[in-house]
This record gives structure tokens, C-alpha cells and sequence, in this order.
């Protein structure tokens, strides 16, 4: 049997297989965060397709920290319903569905470099980049005010009908920003030593768990490495993931980069493996590895080594929404295929 189409129990929560698709921003979303009926079809398809965890794009929980205007929230209760509708038919397909809840911070929304209609917020006042506008350092009301605003997008979540509650804390946003000690020179309590990094982080990781039933699975994205010296490393992230777990969060999905502008060398095929092998391992913590993963031998492969219990694929599902039903045939796994495309389906 291929290890890759086994399926994974995490709290209540049984996935019909290891293939997660990777939260992407679409940036088609109405400017007041309301998912659209693009979104519906495109998420349904994927789902059709055979993925077993749907995680949904970056969805904000609060309008400032948008990444784009066309960025889905769930900041207000109107956008609890239109994103029900997206659960119900992934759900009716017999795929999970993740929302990933998210906070750009300094690299919020922009039509020029984080140049929105609002300064951007972030633990210290350094710019990502030349060009870019000064975010304002967040005082820790401000924080305690984000918090409770994550808490509030759970809440939301857990009605909409979510499986999974995925944090972003990844790619240089604003959780990620307060963890790397490239973007964060507090002297407070949030700022200084890993402890005091991680310190919001976890607050939003408490009080989301306080939302979310206790029988669903919560998730956090991060970068594993900043890919920069002086910035966070592999071996902080075995520590964060340790603290995460000790508060209830079930999965890492382990990423890498966007603290700086420079991109991470060397990237090849499955570059970002050996990272969510190393927190499995260290962490003793359940991860999703992602990062050119395209071929189902990789794939299975890792989760047959144990490097990872889920593989994410992004853009590879972007050009192929029936990528778990094809890879299945290579591996050869019989797997059931929808009713409705069964003529087509490999002898």
C-alpha cells in the first residue's frame, strides 16, 4: 500500500489521505474580505480531485493585516456565511477544509511597498525593505487587542464549519515577525530571547485553542529558517515547536524564508524536507512538509521514511487539480474516484 494514501487521525479528525493542498493567496476576494463564487469552484475542484486537507488562502483577522486587498477575512460576521458555503461543498466531497488565519503586519496590503491607508503594524519599527513605509511598533495593549482579534476569527471559524485552524506564522508575517530577531529588536517582554519571541505567538495559540473545539486539530505554519545570518535557524524552530505543542497545536507545517528579501539558495525539489523531518524528529510534534514536492515518489517517500505526515503541494495543484487521483495510478493504489469521472479513470 502507498504510505502516501494512508489515512491520518489527528484529535477526531481522519484524513482520507497525506495530501494537504497548500494554503495560496488567490487575491480575488471582494474588497471587504468576502469569499466569492470563484472561490467555490476553486476550492470544490480540488477537492474532487482527491486531496485530503484543503487549507484555504491567507485569511486575515483584521483588515489591516490583509497581504492584499483581495485577501479573504474573517474579521466581521458576514464573511462567516460565504465561507460555510466552501466548507460544505470541499466537506461534501470528502475532503477536510482548513481556514489559515493570518496577519501581515509590515508587509500588509499596499499599492506601493506596504503603502496602505493605514500605517502597518509589526513588533518594531523596521521596514521589510528600502522602499518600504516604517510600520509602527505595536504596544502591548496593541497586541493584546490582535490577540483577542485571532481569538474572534476562531470563534468565527469553529461556525463556518472548518475542520482545521491553521496560524500563519510563517513567511515574514506578522507572528513570523515577532519570532525572527531580524525583524524583532523589542526590549520588552515580547522581544530579546527566543522565550520572549515566541511570547505573542502562543498567546494567540492559547486563546485560539480556547475557541476551537478541543476535538479539532489546530495547525501553525512557520518558517523554519530565515535563510540569513543572525536570523531564526532550524534549531530555534525545534524549540518553537516544542512550546506550541505543550499548548495544544497538533501539526507543524514547516516553510522556510520571506523575514528578508533574498531568496533561499539552492532550492530543488523537496528542499524543505529535511526541516519537517528535523522538527518531527526533535519536536516529537506531527509535521506537513512543503516546497517543490511535484512527483508522487517524493512524496510517498517522505511520509513512508516518516519525514512528515502530511505533504502540502502548492502551485503543482494549481496546474493539476486532479494530482491525487493520477498519482495514485503511479503508485498503484486503488483509490475511489468521483462517480461522475469514473469513464476516465486508468484501467
Amino acid at each position: 500500500m502507498s504510505h502516501l494514501f494512508s489515512p491520518l487521525t489527528l484529535r477526531s479528525l481522519t484524513l482520507r489521505n497525506r495530501i494537504m493542498m497548500s494554503p495560496m493567496c488567490m487575491y480575488c476576494a471582494e474588497t471587504d474580505g468576502l469569499c466569492t463564487d470563484w472561490h467555490l469552484a476553486h476550492y470544490q475542484a480540488r477537492a474532487i480531485g482527491g486531496v485530503g486537507l484543503v487549507i484555504t488562502e491567507a485569511t486575515a483577522v483584521e483588515p489591516r493585516g490583509r497581504i492584499s486587498t483581495g485577501d479573504l477575512g474573517l474579521w466581521g460576521d458576514a464573511q462567516i456565511e460565504p465561507l460555510a458555503r466552501v466548507v460544505r461543498l470541499v466537506q461534501s466531497e470528502g475532503a477536510a477544509i482548513g481556514v489559515q488565519l493570518g496577519h501581515a503586519g509590515r508587509k500588509a496590503w499596499s499599492e506601493s511597498k506596504g503603502q496602505g491607508p493605514e500605517q502597518p503594524v509589526a513588533p518594531s519599527a523596521l521596514a521589510f525593505d528600502e522602499g518600504w513605509v516604517t510600520p509602527a511598533a505595536l504596544s502591548g495593549a496593541e497586541i493584546e487587542g490582535i490577540v483577542h482579534r485571532w481569538a474572534q476569527a476562531a470563534s468565527r471559524a469553529r461556525q463556518a464549519g472548518f475542520d482545521v485552524i491553521e496560524i500563519h506564522a510563517a513567511h515574514g508575517y506578522l507572528n513570523h515577525q515577532f519570532l525572527s530577531p531580524l525583524s524583532n529588536v523589542r526590549t520588552d517582554e515580547y522581544g530579546g530571547s527566543l522565550e520572549n519571541r515566541m511570547r505573542m505567538l502562543l498567546e494567540i495559540v492559547r486563546a485560539v485553542r480556547q475557541e476551537w473545539p478541543e476535538d479539532k486539530p489546530l495547525f501553525v505554519r512557520v518558517s523554519t529558517t530565515d535563510w540569513a545570518e543572525g536570523g531564526l535557524t532550524p534549531r530555534d524552530t525545534v524549540e518553537i515547536a516544542r512550546a506550541m505543542k505543550s499548548e495544544g497545536v497538533d501539526l507543524i507545517d514547516c516553510s522556510s524564508g520571506g523575514a528578508v528579501p533574498s531568496a533561499p539558495p539552492g532550492i530543488g525539489p523537496g528542499y524543505q524536507i529535511p526541516f519537517a523531518e528535523q522538527v518531527r524528529r526533535e519536536a516529537g510534534i506531527a509535521t506537513a512538509a512543503v516546497g517543490l514536492i511535484t512527483t508522487p515518489e517524493l512524496a510517498d517517500e517522505a511520509i513512508r521514511n516518516g519525514r512528515a505526515d502530511l505533504i502540502a503541494l502548492g502551485r503543482e495543484l494549481l496546474r493539476h487539480p486532479t494530482w491525487p487521483l493520477e498519482a495514485a495510478h503511479r503508485l498503484g493504489q486503488d483509490i475511489e474516484w468521483p462517480e461522475q469521472y469514473r469513464r476516465a479513470r486508468p484501467s
